[in-house]
């Protein structure tokens, strides 16, 4: 029989079971009674990005029973330039997941690109094949091209930089495919406004991996719903981030593009600028342009899921930051470095939330790079000092301090710990963290706890910390018009001018 070119990749699995059921009839049951879930029971998957994140996470899909990768996009073919936290931990990661002691042996550099991506897959499923063969992974370029030609896939997990998560997210939705995404849901507010509108009319499951379920937060819910600390006044949250380089400038010179590197498509949305190695791989998250910096690339983890329990609903109002200022020398003379293209090496953030559900107005303050709070009395009648990084409460009657995603929560001064039930004192390192939920959510149907349509404020707050940033001034939001409403100019951070074609 002459192959169908329109066949897709449902329909051909479903023609090859076919086949293989005139041959030998096997029940799904006895095929999951032999630990396997027949193909039929699995979620396709395509993974878009295939940095270092990419591939750090995508052990994980490989292993899990319940997904099937099938595709991998990425607008850089190969290369061995990538920048990591550790010259070796991705290829170790890869490497356990393979069983394959020998692989990257010849690589000199942090390798990364679809190349790699198909590559890794491959031969993941290529050693549970009989034959010790498999060649079912399509890679891709331009993600629009594989929302052209693949059909029959159930969801694309986006690992690419900020700056593209909402313009494949959106791709996705249109195309009726479920999406799953690294954070942001976009570096821009008005961009992430759209994703969760679209979010709510397609009807798809969506998930923003920064979502946690946290009992560390329930417990913290419980103390102030129990009054230990009055009335909330406080959110305090740190990191020590940014880990990667900050620039204060446009970098000088032009630069080759590197062979295989698609930078007019890795550019998407933002404007054709000149290419360079410093607004790429894992820098890119300290570019305005690109990326959220610090409060982005961690607040995600913290403040998502907080908001979540403590039911944080409502945007901001306000948003007030500091960062720390640059000079350098010209002739001699020290000057002011004005700085409107990349976050700050350190920065605080505070927001002005209103009132909602149980919680009065209260203040949400973000430090990084080092900045962090004083020590509170309490802590200092106990000798101790702020952790590196942390979250505290801050109440009318006392505080809670945690790490920084809550962790190991307790009520300041600690001793008032020994009256509270052992039942009370979480050790945050025996907790199970299921971080496959999207993986059920969308063999059920139903949206996840970290679904897009949740994170609407968790969205604007972030994005609001960038805007607040960049003007230089505090700024008055009103959610229900998206404006600023003090300074008419600093709307134009809300969205950003677009590459044509590329609007969204």
């Amino acid at each position: 029989m002459a192959p169908n070119k329109n066949l897709n990749r449902r329909e051909f699995l479903g023609s090859a079971a076919t086949v293989a059921a005139s041959i030998s009839i096997v029940p799904s049951n006895v095929i999951a009674g032999l630990g396997k879930i027949p193909p039929s029971d699995q979620i396709t998957v395509a993974n878009i990005g295939c940095g270092t994140q990419g591939l750090r996470e995508m052990g994980e899909l490989l292993q899990n029973p319940k997904v099937r990768v099938v595709a991998v996009c990425d607008s850089n073919k190969y290369s061995e330039n990538y920048i990591d936290w550790s010259p070796y931990g991705i290829r170790d990661d890869i490497r356990k997941t393979l069983g394959d002691d020998t692989w990257w042996s010849n690589v000199n550099g942090i390798a990364g690109g679809r190349d790699v991506g198909q590559a890794y897959v491959e031969k993941y499923y290529a050693k549970n094949n009989p034959s010790g063969k498999y060649k079912g992974c399509a890679a891709y370029e331009d993600f629009r091209e594989f929302f052209a030609k693949e059909k029959g896939i159930d969801a694309v997990k986006v690992m690419t930089p900020d700056h593209t998560h909402a313009s494949i997210a959106i791709a996705a939705m249109n195309n009726g495919i479920h999406v799953v995404t690294h954070k942001p849901i976009s570096n821009r507010l008005l961009e992430g406004r759209k994703v969760i509108e679209k979010a709510k009319s397609s009807g798809v499951i969506t998930h923003l991996l920064a979502w946690s379920d946290r009992p560390e937060y329930r417990q913290i819910k419980a103390w102030l719903d129990e009054g230990l600390i009055g009335e909330l006044k406080e959110i305090h949250n740190w990191s020590y981030r940014p880990v990667w380089q900050q620039w204060t400038k446009r970098p000088a010179g032009v630069e080759t593009i590197p062979e295989g590197f698609n930078w007019d498509l890795w550019l998407g949305p933002v404007p054709d600028m000149e290419y360079h190695k410093n607004y790429t791989h894992n820098v890119f998250r300290g570019w305005y342009d690109f990326g959220g910096g610090s409060v982005a690339d961690m607040g995600h983890y913290s403040l998502f899921p907080l908001f979540e329990t403590l039911g944080i609903r409502n945007s901001p109002i306000s948003v007030k930051s500091y960062g720390t200022t640059t000079r350098e020398e010209v002739n001699g003379v020290y000057q002011w470095v004005e700085n409107d293209v990349a976050f700050p090496a350190s920065c605080m953030i505070k927001w002005k939330f209103p009132e909602q559900g149980s919680l009065p107005p209260f203040d949400l303050i973000w430090y990084d790079g080092g900045m962090k709070p004083f020590a509170p009395e309490e802590l200092e009648m106990d000798g101790k000092d702020t952790p590196n990084e942390g979250l505290m409460l801050v109440g009318t009657k006392g505080k809670i301090l945690g790490g920084f995603r809550g962790e190991d929560p307790v009520l300041l001064p600690e001793s008032k710990m020994a009256t509270r039930p052992d039942s009370e004192r979480i050790d945050s390192d025996s907790v199970e963290r299921n971080t496959s939920a999207w993986v059920e959510a969308i063999q059920s149907g139903k949206q996840t706890p970290g679904s897009f349509i949740r994170a609407q404020t968790i969205t604007d707050t972030i994005n609001l910390g960038a805007v607040a940033l960049r003007s230089g001034k505090k700024v008055d939001f009103d959610a229900s018009t998206l404006k600023i409403t003090n300074d008419a100019d600093a709307n134009n951070l809300l969205t950003r001018e677009y590459r044509k074609g590329w609007e969204i």
